[in-house]
């Protein structure tokens, strides 16, 4: 069964162009993992500081591999201090 995850962050007004750049480095990477089936980060136009991230992932193994990966080591070694608020949210893709 597939995984999907919303992430939402919001960076501290100091810290959006380190949040974006830290976001940005996890997608390439992230998407040629094995078992990465759709991954975007996006910036909300009219409010810079907010980031979302949507992912899918094949299984909860594929995901798992996810969170061993250097990249991912890298992002959660480094985003907090720019982050003012990050939740997420379990997704059921329809159709």
């Amino acid at each position: 069964m597939t995984i999907t995850k919303r992430v939402t962050f919001i960076a501290k007004p100091d810290g959006i162009d380190a949040m974006k750049a830290i976001l940005s480095a996890m997608v390439k990477p992230s998407k040629a993992e094995d078992g990465c089936l759709f991954y975007e980060i996006v910036q909300y136009a009219g409010r810079p500081e907010k980031f979302m991230a949507v992912e899918t992932w094949r299984d909860e193994e594929a995901l798992e591999g996810h969170k061993t990966s250097a990249h991912y080591k890298v992002y959660k070694s480094s985003y907090e201090q720019y982050c003012l608020d990050k939740y997420t949210d379990d997704l059921e893709v329809l159709g």
